[in-house]
């Protein structure tokens, strides 16, 4: 599995507080004929903790059967307990994901040892390629550098999606772990995927994209085929708006933003709200600066 460029982690759409299935499909199909390389369901930015078991199989059924091949498809699977991750990682694999996203455990906060032992578990247990999500703003553990290099060891293990936001750590795991055996770093800053794709970054796994995969694809290709003056030029272009869709919490502002031009989104679940009205102004005075919304 070659894990690189731009995956889109996907919202989750919602219709009169039920999903939308028919959105999710056209979503999907706005993604592929923009350019991206592969799609994540069911990650943080898919609100999935207020999703049912229903309706997160439902979801990769019907995502899964409409990429049908065309691109990777990533499934969220991780969660504060073991025996749960263990068996969404292998619901994923029966229902035809080609990797699995798996979280560091988050509330009950384990020890280093704890995070090796939760992913050695899933591993011996599962048979697919898993990608390891380090972010400690969200799960309250950071997977340090020499966990990392002893998850990198085991077996299906071939990435990690970086969202510490710790540049210093992330030149760490590329000089210990990915400048010696194929183990790739993805950006889940999209802030920050410029400088991370410069230190050795494959792509990133981006809630921008939702929006606006061409200018994302763009950069993110741009950056692996060495384009480094156009890839930072379309990187300050968009810094506004990476900045803008996270000045609430994800997934409100990158919800409202595709709300406003027309593509399936809906609102948010509870305990989510709706963005401010002040940052909802400004968040479309950003995307009518950057011609991602036509002024009307």
């Amino acid at each position: 599995m070659i894990l690189r460029g731009t995956y889109t982690a996907m919202i989750t759409p919602f219709k009169n507080g039920e999903v939308d299935y028919n959105g999710l499909k056209e979503n999907i199909e706005f993604q592929i004929k923009n350019g991206v390389d592969g799609i994540l369901l069911l990650g943080t930015t898919a609100e999935t903790p207020a999703l049912s078991s229903y309706e997160k199989e439902k979801i990769m059924e019907i995502g899964i059967g409409t990429v049908n091949g065309r691109v990777p498809v990533m499934v969220g699977a991780g969660s504060y307990s073991t025996r749960a991750t263990v068996e969404a990682t292998q619901k994923a694999k029966e229902k035809g994901a080609d990797i699995a996203l798996i979280v560091t455990p988050y509330y009950n906060k384990p020890t280093q040892e704890g995070i090796n032992k939760q992913f050695k578990a899933v591993v011996e247990e599962t048979n697919i390629p898993i990608v390891v999500y380090n972010i400690p703003g969200r799960t309250g553990r950071n997977i340090e550098v020499e966990t990392m290099e002893k998850l990198s060891e085991l077996p299906n293990i071939i990435g990690v999606k970086e969202a510490s936001g710790n540049i210093d750590q992330i030149m760490r795991t590329y000089a210990s772990i990915s400048s010696k055996k194929n183990f790739v770093i993805m950006s889940g800053d999209d802030n920050l995927t410029f400088p991370i794709m410069a230190l050795g970054g494959a792509g990133v796994i981006s809630v921008a994209s939702n929006l606006i995969p061409d200018r994302v694809s763009r950069m993110v290709n741009a950056m692996l085929e060495n384009r480094i003056e156009e890839a930072r030029k379309i990187h300050y272009e968009l810094l506004p708006f990476f900045k803008g869709i996270f000045m609430e919490t994800n997934p409100s502002p990158i919800k409202e933003a595709m709300n406003m031009c027309g593509l399936p989104a809906g609102d948010v679940r509870l305990p989510l709200v709706k963005m401010r009205s002040e940052n909802r102004e400004k968040l479309r005075e950003i995307l009518v600066r950057l011609n991602i919304l036509k002024e009307q």
